[in-house]
């Protein structure tokens, strides 16, 4: 696709919320389109990685990002590694529209939409410890990331959504464990 000198990539860059009395947070990693929205100095992307982390803590974090930024952040990816049971867990969040019943309303009058985060894709990638050299089992389909969220435009001619295959995230998965265990 070329993207290369359209995309910066911003690491673990510390962000100040006006949202949230001036409240601060730094992803493991994070970024956005070149040029930048007007104005703009959030990520459209932020990555929340966690090893000793809960997935409770992650979500937190999530769901700060979205608020944080007054919704200028756009996909949240949590990556949560599992030592014990050799996995790990991804699992991306946009925001999207959240119906919740109100109270006593019939069925037909039943909802209220709200803008919220949703989570849009859970991939669990598990090593099975019985094959030497170890293998990774991907329980879904590949990663994929909307061009449109991530780059606040619609893809031109031959540009379309980031994906990453479930080779590509056997690889990642391999690369991970082979640091730690």
């Amino acid at each position: 696709m070329g993207l290369a000198d359209r995309w910066m990539t911003l690491g673990a860059t510390r962000y100040t919320s006006t949202q949230n009395n001036n409240s601060e947070s730094e992803p493991d990693s994070s970024g956005k389109p070149i040029p930048d929205r007007p104005g703009g100095g959030w990520p459209t992307l932020i990555i929340e990685a966690g090893y000793s982390e809960s997935l409770a803590s992650l979500r937190s974090k999530m769901e700060w990002w979205f608020d944080a930024s007054n919704h200028e952040v756009k996909i949240v990816l949590l990556v949560k590694a599992n030592r014990v049971q050799q996995s790990i867990l991804i699992e991306r969040w946009e925001e999207g529209p959240i119906t919740a019943p109100r109270p006593g309303a019939t069925t037909t009058r039943s909802v209220t939409s709200t803008i919220g985060p949703n989570r849009r894709q859970e991939i669990t990638i598990t090593k099975d410890t019985r094959s030497s050299p170890p293998q990774y089992q991907v329980n879904s389909t590949d990663l994929v990331l909307s061009f449109r969220l991530l780059f606040l435009r619609e893809p031109g001619p031959q540009e379309g959504d980031i994906v990453v295959t479930t080779a590509e995230l056997q690889l990642c998965a391999a690369q991970v464990w082979y640091d730690v265990v």
